[in-house]
């Protein structure tokens, strides 16, 4: 299968290009600068030439998911969304300067860090479930870094409703952190199946590679990591730091059987602080919305349509010239101008009051100088 070439950063407005971000199977990243506020974003975007409904479907249940859950603080946030110019959909996020993508297959993350991260991202998935969504994709390389050092769970471009989830449908998979059933092709994602990626994440964070990943060369094929994954047999992580109640936690989450694990991201961020206690760390503060939260607030996630403002050509045209104003003036001249308007009437000439003025003068000075010679001063 050949790589599709990266796209031309489009012409936005309100947002100076600076450079490529990274490129996926179905859409590109760019930098931006924000000109108002003043920030730098990411930018998602289309590739010109997609025609496919379905990736159209996935790009806007990513917008409108981020959209509806982005307020939570351990998931990226996204700005607007919309169409440029030549036609891509795009959505401005959050711009987050590193991932987990391959730091934790270059250094020993610390035990501590790398369960502060495994509560976050449970806490993420809870606040999604409780939407009714799926994230469908958890993995290292989808956990960002903001500018702040905050983990934040990306990409929910594959996700997908929990009521629409089926065995028929579509599926979508990175297979190392996928659960048995989902690379049988059973299901296409469940609460209990995101229960074992987040296990698998956490895992991976520790061990320093995914957990079905062997050292030799030529091992981890896609078909060799099916089969592994298909028996489940838990390998302990060989780090002498890692406590026994946490591969405890790890080995439940990754249960072959969905029945045997936690029932609810909420149980495996419970699960994970207690471990944190008995280490003798703050356990780290669950991040999940109240009872009464709305669920998911209207998201067609079935919805493949071209939305969203389009900026294609200049509002409005200028159809005379005039002199150019600063400052309040200019102002209210913009504020006041529009195609829609008629054009402003003419002011009344002003010529003739000082015509009249002129002749009132010259009368007057005659008189006066009649009035000099009668009296024979002239």
């Amino acid at each position: 299968m050949t790589t599709r070439l990266p796209s031309a950063p489009p012409i936005l407005p309100g947002l100076s290009y600076i450079r490529p971000l990274g490129s996926g199977g179905f859409a590109d990243v760019f930098l931006y600068g924000q000109d108002m506020p003043r920030r730098d974003v990411a930018v998602k975007v289309l590739p010109s030439d997609v025609g496919d409904p379905e990736l159209r479907r996935m790009f806007n249940a990513e917008a409108d998911v981020l959209a509806h859950l982005s307020a939570h603080p351990s998931i990226v946030t996204v700005y607007q969304a919309g169409i440029s110019a030549d036609g891509r959909p795009y959505i401005v996020m959050e711009y987050c300067p590193g991932s987990l993508a391959q730091r934790y297959r270059i250094e020993r993350m610390p035990v501590d860090e790398v369960l502060t991260i495994g509560v976050k991202m449970a806490s993420a998935l809870e606040s999604a479930h409780r939407a009714g969504l799926v994230h469908r994709d958890v993995k290292p390389s989808n956990i960002l870094v903001t500018t702040f050092g905050a983990p934040v769970l990306a990409d929910f471009g594959i996700s997908s409703s929990l009521a629409r989830v089926s065995a028929g449908e579509v599926l979508a998979m990175s297979i190392p952190w996928s659960a048995p059933e989902v690379v049988a092709e059973e299901t296409a994602g469940t609460i209990a199946s995101e229960v074992w990626s987040l296990g698998a994440t956490v895992y991976s964070l520790l061990a320093g590679h995914s957990p079905f990943e062997r050292r030799e060369k030529g091992q981890n094929t896609k078909e060799l990591l099916r089969r592994r994954i298909a028996k489940a047999s838990y390998t302990p992580i060989n780090r002498a730091d890692v406590p026994a109640a946490l591969q405890d936690v790890l080995a439940r989450a990754m249960s072959r059987d969905p029945r045997e694990r936690y029932a609810t991201s909420r149980e495996l961020a419970d699960a994970l602080r207690e471990v944190q206690a008995g280490l003798g760390l703050s356990p780290t503060p669950l991040e999940v919305p109240a009872s009464d939260w709305a669920a998911s607030g209207g998201i067609d996630l079935s919805d493949d349509a071209l939305r969203g403002p389009a900026r294609s050509r200049l509002e409005r045209e200028v159809t005379r010239k005039r002199a150019a104003a600063t400052g309040v003036a200019a102002l209210l001249r913009d504020e006041d101008t529009s195609l829609s308007s008629p054009a402003p009437a003419p002011a009344p000439h002003r010529a003739l009051p000082w015509i009249l003025g002129g002749a009132g003068a010259a009368a007057l000075i005659a008189v006066v100088l009649a009035a000099l010679r009668a009296a024979g001063v002239l």
